[in-house]
């Protein structure tokens, strides 16, 4: 097993304007949005807390409050469930709260990017490897994806992944990556292609989110010139790292919902909810209603 350095601080960006769900972001960050009854990005923090992380780094910008907020006590609303004997939420708010003095928050003044909001948090991070979770990917899965990406870490070390596998056709939709050789809980990264035709595309696996980087790549980020969507990307200076550094991926074995889309957001919130005891199966006949119906409109279109 190779040595390394413990992975012990995640940074999350939280910088986005999310105008992808316009209205409903105009005065709530998109973060917030809920997955049946938690935020999207609370399944971020429980991920990254449940893979050993003990240190949360928040990278935000302007009107985000609402997330510093939600990390924060409530004493007036605990006070508030405890005069009216709602003692199961009490419970869950009390175990949602974060130990005092192991988050942190810096901002990004200009959306420059992810590689720039990454860069955001050198301080916070020191020189040091750190996870990297982008909150509006969300994994679903026996185990979480963090956890499986610690564990490929552990035995590997250098700079790691989680991958996961799209339609061949559709590999110009991400960030597809070459696959070299097998390793424990994954293979070795020979390199890293952005959007990519799916005839020019070295594999159909593609980066879902999760990352653990080494802390060369925050001086490669100061220097990297900006690039598609005129924004310093990540996997600009990653590619660069790959030339110096060993790059391994874990390929993912669960679903990662893309809630940062409509599409991948409500597919999640359904995915979610069935796993719910108190709603599961009510859901699930309430679904098949709903298809039938569906189908009964389309005929009669």
């Amino acid at each position: 097993m190779t040595t390394t350095r413990p992975v012990r601080k995640a940074v999350i960006p939280v910088a986005g304007n999310g105008t992808r769900f316009l209205p409903a972001t105009k005065a709530m960050p998109k973060e917030m949005l809920t997955v049946v009854d938690r935020p999207v990005v609370q399944y971020a923090v429980d991920e990254a807390l449940q893979a050993g992380i003990e240190n949360i780094i928040f990278v935000t910008s302007r009107n985000k409050t609402a997330i510093e907020d939600y990390f924060d006590s409530a004493p007036e609303l605990i006070a508030s469930l405890t005069r009216s004997g709602k003692t199961v939420q009490v419970a869950q708010l009390e175990k949602m709260l974060p130990v005092a003095g192991t988050v942190s928050y810096t901002r990004q003044q200009a959306p420059l990017g992810l590689g720039h909001a990454v860069w955001c948090a050198r301080e916070l991070v020191g020189n040091e490897p750190f996870a990297l979770l982008l909150p509006d990917m969300v994994s679903y899965g026996a185990k979480g994806c963090m956890a499986g990406l610690m564990d490929l870490y552990n035995d590997v070390g250098g700079n790691v992944f989680a991958v996961e596998e799209c339609a061949p056709e559709e590999t110009s939709s991400y960030g597809i990556v070459g696959v070299g050789n097998s390793v424990a809980h994954g293979f070795q990264v020979t390199e890293m292609v952005e959007k990519p035709a799916p005839a020019a595309a070295p594999s159909n696996y593609y980066l879902n989110g999760r990352y653990i980087l080494q802390p060369e790549i925050f001086e490669l980020l100061a220097a990297q010139e900006r690039g598609a969507g005129n924004e310093i990307q990540l996997t600009d200076s990653m590619q660069t790292l790959l030339q110096v550094q060993p790059f391994h991926a874990h390929p993912y074995q669960g679903r990662t919902f893309d809630c940062g889309s409509k599409r991948g957001f409500i597919e999640a919130n359904v995915a979610f909810a069935m796993l719910r005891a108190d709603m599961g199966a009510e859901l699930h006949a309430s679904i098949k209603d709903i298809l039938a119906l569906h189908e009964t409109r389309m005929k009669a279109a």
